[in-house]
Protein backbone atom coordinates (compact mmCIF):
# COMPACT_ATOMS: atom_id res chain seq x y z
CA UNK A 1 0.00 0.00 0.00
CA UNK A 2 1.55 3.43 -0.90
CA UNK A 3 0.43 6.12 0.25
CA UNK A 4 -0.05 10.12 0.39
CA UNK A 5 -0.30 12.22 3.30
CA UNK A 6 -0.61 15.88 2.57
CA UNK A 7 -3.24 18.37 3.66
CA UNK A 8 -6.37 19.24 2.47
CA UNK A 9 -7.88 22.18 0.26
CA UNK A 10 -11.61 22.36 1.93
CA UNK A 11 -11.60 25.60 -0.80
CA UNK A 12 -11.93 22.90 -3.56
CA UNK A 13 -15.45 21.24 -3.71
CA UNK A 14 -14.44 17.76 -4.91
CA UNK A 15 -12.05 17.46 -1.61
CA UNK A 16 -14.38 18.50 0.59
CA UNK A 17 -17.18 16.23 -0.98
CA UNK A 18 -14.94 13.39 -0.90
CA UNK A 19 -14.37 14.03 2.82
CA UNK A 20 -18.32 13.95 3.64
CA UNK A 21 -18.02 10.48 1.68
CA UNK A 22 -15.46 9.05 3.99
CA UNK A 23 -16.50 10.52 6.91
CA UNK A 24 -20.39 9.21 6.37
CA UNK A 25 -18.86 5.29 5.80
CA UNK A 26 -16.25 5.26 9.06
CA UNK A 27 -18.74 7.15 11.25
CA UNK A 28 -21.67 4.59 9.92
CA UNK A 29 -19.11 1.83 11.56
CA UNK A 30 -18.64 3.79 14.77
CA UNK A 31 -22.55 4.31 15.09
CA UNK A 32 -23.65 0.71 14.85
CA UNK A 33 -20.30 0.27 17.53
CA UNK A 34 -22.08 2.43 20.12
CA UNK A 35 -25.54 1.86 19.14
CA UNK A 36 -26.60 4.76 17.93
CA UNK A 37 -29.29 5.17 14.92
CA UNK A 38 -27.29 8.80 13.94
CA UNK A 39 -24.36 10.65 14.55
CA UNK A 40 -23.77 14.15 14.03
CA UNK A 41 -21.02 13.81 11.48
CA UNK A 42 -23.52 11.08 9.27
CA UNK A 43 -25.62 14.09 8.44
CA UNK A 44 -22.76 16.86 7.95
CA UNK A 45 -23.06 18.62 4.64
CA UNK A 46 -20.19 20.00 2.79
CA UNK A 47 -20.81 23.26 3.81
CA UNK A 48 -20.67 22.70 7.76
CA UNK A 49 -17.12 20.94 6.89
CA UNK A 50 -15.97 23.77 5.02
CA UNK A 51 -16.93 26.25 7.74
CA UNK A 52 -16.09 23.99 10.77
CA UNK A 53 -12.46 26.43 10.88
CA UNK A 54 -11.03 22.99 11.18
CA UNK A 55 -7.38 22.13 9.52
CA UNK A 56 -6.95 18.99 7.69
CA UNK A 57 -4.39 16.26 6.75
CA UNK A 58 -5.63 13.19 4.42
CA UNK A 59 -4.27 9.97 3.27
CA UNK A 60 -4.92 9.15 -0.15
CA UNK A 61 -4.16 5.97 -1.86
CA UNK A 62 -4.22 5.95 -5.41
CA UNK A 63 -5.52 9.30 -5.62
CA UNK A 64 -8.57 8.32 -3.64
CA UNK A 65 -9.09 9.64 -0.32
CA UNK A 66 -9.01 7.01 2.53
CA UNK A 67 -8.32 8.55 5.48
CA UNK A 68 -8.38 12.04 7.39
CA UNK A 69 -7.66 13.87 10.55
CA UNK A 70 -9.16 17.18 11.74
CA UNK A 71 -7.96 19.52 14.27
CA UNK A 72 -8.36 23.13 15.65
CA UNK A 73 -5.36 24.60 17.39
CA UNK A 74 -5.54 27.04 20.47
CA UNK A 75 -2.90 28.16 21.99
CA UNK A 76 -0.48 24.91 23.37
CA UNK A 77 -3.33 22.49 22.96
CA UNK A 78 -4.32 20.55 19.25
CA UNK A 79 -7.50 19.18 19.89
CA UNK A 80 -8.74 16.60 16.93
CA UNK A 81 -12.21 16.75 15.50
CA UNK A 82 -12.37 13.66 13.71
CA UNK A 83 -9.92 10.83 12.56
CA UNK A 84 -11.63 8.77 10.05
CA UNK A 85 -10.57 5.58 7.69
CA UNK A 86 -12.37 4.21 5.28
CA UNK A 87 -14.12 0.94 6.56
CA UNK A 88 -12.72 -0.86 3.39
CA UNK A 89 -8.82 0.21 4.67
CA UNK A 90 -9.28 -0.52 8.38
CA UNK A 91 -6.27 -1.86 10.46
CA UNK A 92 -3.49 -1.08 7.52
CA UNK A 93 -2.21 1.95 9.84
CA UNK A 94 -3.81 4.68 8.15
CA UNK A 95 -4.81 6.81 11.18
CA UNK A 96 -1.35 5.94 12.84
CA UNK A 97 0.20 7.84 10.16
CA UNK A 98 -2.03 10.70 10.11
CA UNK A 99 -1.66 11.02 13.69
CA UNK A 100 1.89 10.50 13.00
CA UNK A 101 1.66 13.31 10.53
CA UNK A 102 -0.17 15.74 12.36
CA UNK A 103 2.48 15.52 15.27
CA UNK A 104 4.71 16.38 12.62
CA UNK A 105 2.27 19.74 11.46
CA UNK A 106 2.31 20.63 15.24
CA UNK A 107 5.50 20.00 16.41
CA UNK A 108 4.87 23.14 19.64
CA UNK A 109 2.11 21.20 20.62
CA UNK A 110 2.18 20.84 24.61
CA UNK A 111 -1.13 18.42 24.68
CA UNK A 112 -3.39 16.85 21.79
CA UNK A 113 -6.88 15.68 22.96
CA UNK A 114 -9.40 13.62 21.50
CA UNK A 115 -12.53 11.71 21.82
CA UNK A 116 -14.59 8.72 21.14
CA UNK A 117 -17.29 6.93 22.01
CA UNK A 118 -16.91 4.74 24.81
CA UNK A 119 -17.97 1.30 23.10
CA UNK A 120 -15.64 1.79 20.55
CA UNK A 121 -12.77 -0.85 21.47
CA UNK A 122 -10.84 -0.04 18.03
CA UNK A 123 -10.93 3.53 18.43
CA UNK A 124 -9.44 3.31 22.22
CA UNK A 125 -7.12 0.72 21.67
CA UNK A 126 -5.50 3.28 18.86
CA UNK A 127 -5.07 6.17 21.30
CA UNK A 128 -3.89 4.00 24.08
CA UNK A 129 -1.20 2.60 22.25
CA UNK A 130 -0.34 5.82 20.40
CA UNK A 131 0.23 7.38 24.24
CA UNK A 132 -3.48 8.74 24.64
CA UNK A 133 -4.42 8.59 28.61
CA UNK A 134 -8.48 8.80 29.20
CA UNK A 135 -9.15 11.61 31.60
CA UNK A 136 -13.11 11.96 31.07
CA UNK A 137 -15.82 10.02 30.06
CA UNK A 138 -19.18 12.29 30.04
CA UNK A 139 -22.36 11.49 28.34
CA UNK A 140 -23.46 13.54 24.90
CA UNK A 141 -26.58 13.71 22.51
CA UNK A 142 -28.52 12.14 25.40
CA UNK A 143 -27.22 8.90 25.55
CA UNK A 144 -23.89 8.42 24.17
CA UNK A 145 -21.19 7.57 26.22
CA UNK A 146 -17.71 9.39 24.80
CA UNK A 147 -13.92 8.61 26.53
CA UNK A 148 -11.61 12.18 26.11
CA UNK A 149 -8.37 11.13 25.91
CA UNK A 150 -5.44 13.10 26.12
CA UNK A 151 -2.12 12.90 25.42
CA UNK A 152 1.07 15.31 26.80
CA UNK A 153 4.29 15.73 24.53
CA UNK A 154 7.19 15.16 26.88
CA UNK A 155 9.17 18.75 27.31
Amino acid sequence: MSLEIRALDLGDRDTVEAIVLLQRASYRVEADLLGARTLPALTETPRQVRASGEAFIGAFEDARLVGAVSWKRRGPLVDIHRLVVHPDHFRRGIASRLLDALAEHEPDAERTTVATGAANPPARRLYEQRGFAPVEERVVSGSIRIVIYERRTPA
